[in-house]
């Protein structure tokens, strides 16, 4: 069977075609672009050197450091009427401090490394307690270092703590 001679040109959409297409797909975008924007947490900006950090009022921090000082107090005479052994006596220490800096601050000292908090550039009291007396006395072999010590370094941090 022989071919005819004449070519046909292809077949060519209309211009409400290729509109609705250019429709559809800017509906498409818009959808994710507000989809995008709708589910995005929200942030706050901060400037450099701001705090969002709001202390408690004058009461209740006196209130916290009282009840820190005294729990402070009550592991330094444990530890003298020989209750609890001078490492147990540094955790303990050190568990009452890191729980007065959460309360204070909201920093999640409890469960941060010494190394999370030299980044954080938390008050050098408390890197200073916990890297001289809490950590040495906690995680090295060997004697414990003297809870009284570490004591009157807690006692620092709780009154001295902004």
């Amino acid at each position: 069977m022989p071919a005819p001679d004449e070519l046909y040109p292809p077949a060519q959409y209309g211009w409400g075609w290729i509109a609705l297409a250019i429709g559809i797909l800017l509906l498409l975008a818009a959808a994710a672009w507000l989809l995008i924007v709708l589910t995005r947490p929200k942030r706050s900006i901060h400037l450099a050197g701001e705090t969002t950090f709001t202390p408690p009022a004058a009461a209740f921090l006196d209130q916290l450091r009282g009840e820190y000082l005294a729990d402070v107090q009550h592991i330094e005479d444990a530890y003298r009427s020989g209750n609890i052994s001078p490492r147990q006596a540094n955790l303990e220490l050190s568990r009452s401090v890191r729980a007065f800096v959460n309360e204070y601050s909201g920093l999640e000292a409890p469960v941060l490394s010494l190394d999370d908090l030299v980044t954080r550039g938390v008050d050098p009291a408390l890197i200073d307690a916990i890297r001289r007396h809490y950590y040495p006395s906690i995680f090295q072999r060997g004697p414990a270092i003297d809870p009284i010590y570490g004591a009157e370094a807690a006692r620092k941090v709780v009154t001295t703590w902004h």
